[in-house]
This record gives C-alpha cells, structure tokens and sequence, in this order.
C-alpha cells in the first residue's frame, strides 16, 4: 500500500464507529511518527496517537538494570503498562490521559497526551506491536489492524544518523549508536513484517 492510499484508509477508520486502534509498527527511522502526521492532517481531532516510546523505562532504571546502553531494546519498555494502556483506550468511558516520550530529554512525560472518549481513531506507534516475546504478545489482540511501514534501508539509517545528530550526539556516536543498537532491533523488527495486515512503502 502506498502512503496517500494508507491515508485514505485512516480517514476511513476515523469516519466509522466504534473506535479504531490502529497499529504503526517498522524499524526505527523508518517514519511512523511521519505518517502519523499526515493522517492527523487529514482527519485531524477524529484520532489521536500515542506513542510506544512513552512506555520506555527511566533513565536512572535503565541504568540500574545496566540497559542504558541498549535503549530501545525490547527489554526496556514497560511492556504491562503498555498493554493496560491499550486496554483501557479499548473499553474507554472517560477522558484519559497517556505518556509522551520527549526526545530532547530522552526521558517519558507521564499524562502529556488527552485522550477523550469521542476520538473515533487512536494509533500507536511503535517498534514492537508485533513481537511475541516478553509480554509484547499482549499488544496485538488489542489493536484492530496493524500496518507494517518500510523504506530502504540506507535512508532509514541515514535518517536515524540526523535525528541524532539533531539531537546533540557527534557523528562518531551517532553512527555507532545506529549500528549498534538500531540495527540490531531493526532486524528483529522485520522479522514480524509477516505478520501485519498491511504494508506501506514510505517515501
């Protein structure tokens, strides 16, 4: 599926009832954050997203689990809080509120994202919504379609490169952080491509 047909199909899915959850799962850098923007665009106070990312752990425990140096790792989300999110976003009757993960601190702001019960389209984005390990199992059954996005590779890493460079890294640190801990992640996630019910070649 192209990226304007994806749009289109969310505008849908905004336009119906009862509440879609959808699903944005690839590879970092591959943009998620992108389309989510796009379709905001088109459908605009109909859906909200929220983030995966808000579920990372803290810094200072990721530290203590000596994780620090893989975040964004399956192992460093707080999967369980994650999946009771979800679930309640599932059978919602009041307003909400959900996690942010703010990029310039590298921390999660807890209650940063309003969530009203008349928003007929949520989507998450994430690296993992597909995952069988670890309590990620737990995601899917919640979502009712999950779209798996993709772009070349060489892109994607030189997009992951910038942003951290934007970010404050130097080019030496970027790099490495992207060979060695994105790319890693990055193939366990496609891995999971199978799996989705749709996939959008990003541009």
């Amino acid at each position: 599926m192209l990226m304007d047909e994806a749009i289109e199909r969310a505008a849908e899915l905004a336009a119906s009832r009862p509440r879609h959850l959808l699903g944005l799962v690839g590879p970092p850098g591959v943009g998620k954050s992108t389309l989510s923007a796009l379709i905001q665009e088109r459908v605009g106070d109909a859906m909200v997203v929220v983030g995966m990312d808000g579920f990372h752990l803290a810094n200072a425990e990721l530290c203590r689990l000596d994780r620090r140096e893989r975040k964004g790792a399956p192992d460093t989300f707080d999967v369980d809080g994650y999946v009771s999110l979800l679930n309640r976003l599932r059978n919602q009757k009041s307003a909400l509120y959900a996690p942010r993960f703010d990029r310039d601190i590298e921390e999660s702001i807890g209650s940063a994202v309003l969530v009203e019960p008349s928003v007929s389209l949520v989507i998450t984005e994430g690296n993992y919504l597909l995952h069988d390990d670890s309590g990620w199992s737990e995601v899917r059954p919640q979502l009712d379609e999950v779209w798996y996005l993709e772009l070349d590779d060489d892109e994607r890493r030189d997009r992951l490169v910038r942003r951290r460079l934007g970010h404050g890294d130097d080019r030496v640190r970027a790099e490495k952080w992207v060979r060695e801990v994105d790319e890693p992640n990055a193939v366990l996630i496609a891995g999971t491509r199978h799996l989705a019910d749709a996939v959008i070649t990003m541009q």
